[in-house]
């Protein structure tokens, strides 16, 4: 048994070594390429020549030949294509679609889906199609196209089709090859025609994405459409009424499926809390979003931005086939090489138009020389083929010195060919005519020639102007300001603390109840050893034992002060303090004291708005101390950053602190301006400065429609496009308005108070015609008014108002004193007369330190937390 074994095994070994490998590496790395290129170059990417795909160049190049000016069914142009694309129906038919669905170079008729719901079309037996008058137009010209064998050798198809517009931009493209991919914003079809006429008139143009899904882009970032752009769109969003919110517009890329999907995913993730949503959305976008009660529609619309699909992100990346080989380049390059190439277009078709020209001149020429010389006469007597063009050719030569080019016998047999009845019927006048046309048209051609740029100019003008209607710019271009996400999130869970033991937590629900959070705020901690944490929403986390303070913290907060009084050491002596905390390290502990052990706080307080109270102090009876009492006025002590070890109170042994009285803002009013390129409120110094306000201060906000309100300040505050006032808001100061009452088709004058300061008001009659004409905020408005002239009298003075003595102060709803009976061109404002309003008289007078004074020990920057909800009432040891 042994020896056969080992027999078996000497045979195998003989085997394995007649055995050969075979290394298949190149084979897949030569494969793998080939497949690469041919995805690439084939599929994925278009050209930049004409902007196309193969699929989507053959699909044009079938519609050319089928076209006869009526609809075909979509289904008998896919089969028809399938002749020139190796590839199936279906992938033919969705690039057909997407090509019809962008309104541009197919008229389409039937059920092609739609970009805003996301809804599929219809199969391709049921819809139509048929060339655009614009495809028509700048598409083809096969006397310029270059052709080439289909995949089967049995037809032409073109290798590029002549377009003269740069239509790979106004369309956009997307693919995504292997190793690589491409991804062209569209843009918005006037201005690229104008960028082009600006490029041939040697001028600067910028050109910028404009989806045909509307919406609000930022494109601050843009990068010309390379690689390392981004674009922000967003969804346009307003206010319905107080607890509706309405979307009209959708970003590109989304559907009004997918963004409600996104809203609905937000709204369970307690990100946002909604109501109920309603799609309305038919030709137009309409989402309705029910809010509840006591949801600010404010804050909603930043959080539908910061966690919905309501704000995508856009990475475009220009890239493009040229020569076979993938190229990337920025938009402003794609139209210069466009226009260029629109131009030499241009050339070649006038090119090809002079030469058929001069043809025509040429044989028109011969032709009344053969007629007018009776020429053919002299081919009566000969019998052969080669006797009568020689015949022809020496009657013709004593006339054709004027001729531009040599005749050919090609010339002469086409003489033969002319029938006797049109010899007989031959006008000398009209051929004399019809050669003057020729002519004339020919010096047109070399003209345009000669001045090829101008006539491109022209070309893009008419294009301009015969196919404009209706593309007009369909995106506001906006710069956005970014939405700080813990400053909208719903607070969705609450926080809890042990403060004995030490612990913070969203699962600590037996101990003591803190505030509402959210799961990304961070959360501020002190400890009565004087040391202070920042840490993020967790279920638990332990901080430190005799935890005093617990709130969420905000980052940059300067307006949120500390007061503090510590001892130092065991034994030492006690300082006062006070501070803020604009930035941290998270998790990191610091030492609010002097830094040594057994320190201890006596007193602490924090103060949303800067407060400063006044506390007793006691101390024990030791030894021979005459004080033992006194009381500080936290207002005194001057803020400085955290790590500043404070002002002395005593050396001595405290007995107690006692809050003695509340305190005030020691803090200047905030000054808020307002940048109106984003249309947002800001405390930065950005844009236009509304003034200083106080906690109780209100904006006062007028629109176009006649709406009056005042809104609290704060930084999430949205404004409507039709916003015309916008200032901080007197009580006193009254504000006058004229406007045209549609009912009674008359103007009125009225000045009025704001009643309500939560409500919002319509301050003009509810009639669809009434419409605001000009409103006032100063003390003493002048309005102008100027007169229509009517037929027969002389033109009737403008009339000047004093609105303050024109009309007395009422109520909002009243209606006003009638302005005049006259008919009325203009009214305009006047600047106002001289008025010294009444001083503004602070609250307080203890507001002396300004908020940029408020300075803090330089730290590693943390993400900014959300609003302080704490009272700020003090904590006594």
């Amino acid at each position: 048994m042994a020896e056969e074994e080992n027999e078996d095994l000497t045979n195998d070994q003989n085997q394995d070594a007649n055995e050969t490998i075979t290394r298949i590496t190149g084979m897949y790395k030569e494969w793998f390429l080939d497949y690469a290129s041919y995805v690439i170059l084939e599929r994925a990417v278009p050209a930049i020549e004409d902007g196309f795909k193969p699929v989507q160049r053959r699909i044009m190049h079938s519609m050319k030949d089928l076209d006869d000016g009526r609809y075909n069914k979509v289904a008998n142009i896919v089969g028809h294509t399938m002749q020139y694309h190796p590839h199936g129906d279906a992938s033919i038919a969705d690039a057909m679609v997407q090509i019809g669905q962008k309104d541009l170079l197919i008229d389409t008729q039937g059920n092609w889906g739609n970009i805003l719901t996301g809804d599929s079309a219809a199969a391709s037996r049921y819809i139509e199609a048929r060339l655009s008058k614009f495809a028509l137009d700048v598409v083809y010209n096969p006397k310029i196209t270059e052709w080439q064998a289909s995949y089967d050798g049995r037809r032409k198809e073109p290798i590029n089709l002549p377009v003269m517009f740069p239509l790979l931009l106004a369309q956009g493209g997307e693919g995504i090859a292997v190793g690589l991919s491409t991804k062209i914003l569209p843009h918005n079809f006037i201005e690229l025609i104008d960028a082009s006429v600006k490029h041939l008139q040697g001028k600067r143009f910028t050109i910028l994405p404009d989806f045909p899904t509307a919406g609000i882009a930022d494109c601050g970032d843009y990068n010309d459409g390379m690689r390392g752009g981004k674009v922000r769109v967003r969804a346009k969003i307003s206010q319905y009424d107080k607890n509706t919110l309405v979307i009209t517009e959708v970003p590109f890329g989304t559907t009004t499926s997918s963004l409600i999907d996104s809203i609905l995913k937000a709204n369970d993730k307690g990100k946002i809390k909604i109501k109920k949503i309603e799609d309305n959305t038919a030709a137009e976008v309409e989402i309705l979003v029910h809010l509840p009660s006591g949801i600010s529609p404010d804050k909603t619309i930043d959080a539908l931005y910061a966690f919905t699909n309501c704000e995508i992100s856009i990475s475009p990346l220009g890239c493009v086939i040229e020569d076979n080989k993938p190229l990337f380049i920025g938009v402003s390059e794609m139209l210069r090489r466009s226009t260029d190439n629109t131009v030499q277009l241009l050339k070649q078709e006038l090119e090809i138009k002079l030469n058929e020209f001069e043809e025509q001149w040429h044989f028109a020429s011969l032709e009344r020389i053969f007629i007018e010389n009776r020429i053919y006469r002299d081919i009566e007597e000969e019998e052969t083929w080669e006797g009568v063009i020689q015949a022809i050719d020496k009657g013709l030569q004593p006339h054709i010195k004027h001729l531009k080019r040599a005749i050919t016998e090609e010339d002469i047999v086409r003489l033969t060919e002319i029938r006797i009845k049109r010899i007989s019927k031959f006008d000398i006048d009209k051929a004399q005519q019809k050669i003057d046309a020729l002519e004339d048209q020919i010096a047109e051609v070399k003209h345009h020639l000669a001045n090829l740029i101008d006539y491109a100019i022209a070309y893009f003008k008419r294009l301009k102007e015969t196919y404009s209607e209706g593309k007009e710019r369909k995106t506001e271009l906006r710069a956005f300001e970014d939405v700080d996400a813990t400053k909208v999130v719903i607070r969705n869970t609450k926080l809890y603390v042990n403060r004995e033991e030490g612990f913070i937590g969203t699962s600590l629900r037996r101990d003591e109840y803190v505030c509402d959070c959210s799961d990304i705020d961070d959360i501020i901690v002190f400890t009565a050893e004087g040391k202070m944490m920042v840490t993020k929403v967790d279920s638990k986390t332990f901080i430190g034992k005799n935890i005093i303070h617990v709130a969420v913290f905000k980052k940059k907060d300067k307006r949120t002060i500390y007061n503090m009084i510590y001892r130092d050491g065991s034994k030492g002596p006690s300082y006062i303090k006070r501070f803020a905390v604009t930035s941290m390290t998270r998790d990191k502990e610091y030492d609010l004291t002097n830094g040594n052990k057994s320190s201890k706080v006596w007193y602490f307080s924090a103060n949303p708005n800067g407060e400063a109270e006044v506390i007793s102090v006691f101390l024990r009876q030791v030894g021979s101390i005459k004080k033992l009492k006194w009381d500080i006025d936290f207002a005194d002590i001057l803020i400085k950053g955290r790590a500043s070890k404070g002002n002395l109170v005593t050396k001595y042994a405290i007995k107690k602190i006692e809050l003695k009285e509340k305190g005030v803002s020691t803090l200047k009013p905030r000054k808020i301006w307002f940048d109106d390129t984003v249309q947002r409120l800001n405390v930065d110094g950005r844009g236009e400065l509304l003034g200083e306000f106080r906690g109780e201060d209100r904006l006062l906000v007028i629109n176009q429609r006649g709406y009056v309100k005042t809104i609290i300040p704060e930084v999430t505050a949205h404004f409507d496009d039709d916003m015309i006032v916008l200032e901080k808001w007197i009580p006193k100061k009254p504000i006058s308005a004229i406007y045209y009452d549609g009912d009674k088709e008359r103007y009125y004058v009225k000045r009025f108070l704001i009643e309500n300061e939560s409500k919002e008001d319509l301050f003009i009659s509810e009639h669809p015609k009434s419409q605001l004409e000009i409103v006032s905020t100063d003390w003493k408005p002048m309005a102008e008014v100027e007169f229509t002239k009517e037929r027969g009298k002389d033109r009737k003075e403008n009339l000047q108002v004093n609105l303050e003595e024109f009309i007395a102060i009422k109520g909002i709803n009243a209606l006003g004193n009638q302005l005049t009976k006259d008919k009325v061109n203009q009214i305009s404002l006047l600047d106002p007369l001289p008025y010294e309003a009444p001083e503004d008289v602070p609250a307080d007078t203890i507001d002396v330190i300004d908020e940029e004074d408020v300075s803090s020990k330089p730290s590693e920057d943390l993400e900014e937390g959300s609003n302080l909800d704490d009272s700020g009432q003090p904590t006594l040891f």
